[in-house]
């Protein structure tokens, strides 16, 4: 009896090996590494906007792109800790970071009351520009957390979708927007909210499946 046993543990145990552990830490470094090199392709194919660091921005230019890397640190440390599931794990502090954003559009709206042509002032020439390069840049980030949830085992896929998305989208626009020399409520507030409005929605649809298990 105890060679069959014994026999059968070391039938299921033959194919075993070890395998690399897995840790939040490296998931962190992961994201970040790629926001940095996200950054460094902003700097090298379109140039940072250096009237910021020398007196030029106005107060708007500094909120919007810290309170978008609160929201895209928040929404990536919620993401990687959903690679790895937990009883009681909270994620309040994307749904915070997200409403202190959205104040940002709501000023930029309010900003056109009194102006004679809201839409003009709206719809200005750097516009979609910003919007689709800030989209552009996201893809880095997305792509390192998509791959990170896939080492894992994440339970909740729409929202990993959506977190991802908003990572991605968040800080995407921030590096992309350390380039953008327009610094208006009504240009930031709408046209570097959008994108991350945008990829997450596509990352609630894309996402989910791409990390089924």
């Amino acid at each position: 009896m105890n060679r069959a046993r014994e026999e059968m543990i070391a039938g299921l145990t033959a194919d075993l090996a070890p395998v690399r552990s897995f840790r939040l830490r490296d998931g962190l470094v992961l994201t970040g590494v790629a926001a940095l090199l996200t950054l460094a392709g902003v700097a090298l194919f379109k140039g940072l906007w250096m009237g910021a660091y020398h007196g030029d921005a106005t107060p708007f230019f500094w909120i919007t792109n810290g309170l978008l890397l609160l929201l895209g640190s928040a929404s990536t440390l919620a993401v990687v800790n959903m690679a790895s599931p937990q009883v009681g794990s909270s994620r309040e502090a994307p749904k915070w970071a997200t409403a202190m954003v959205g104040v940002l559009p709501l000023a930029a709206f309010l900003s056109l009351i009194p102006r004679h042509d809201p839409i003009g002032t709206i719809v200005d020439p750097v516009s979609y520009h910003c919007m689709l390069d800030s989209l552009a840049a996201s893809a880095l980030v997305a792509i390192a957390l998509v791959l990170w949830l896939r080492r894992g085992a994440p339970v909740s896929h729409n929202a990993a979708g959506w977190h991802t998305g908003l990572a991605a989208g968040a800080l995407g626009t921030v590096a992309y927007g350390l380039s953008c020399a327009l610094d208006t409520m009504t240009h930031l507030g709408i046209w570097h909210i959008l994108p991350i409005a945008i990829a997450a929605v596509v990352g609630r649809m894309v996402v989910p499946r791409l990390i089924k298990w």
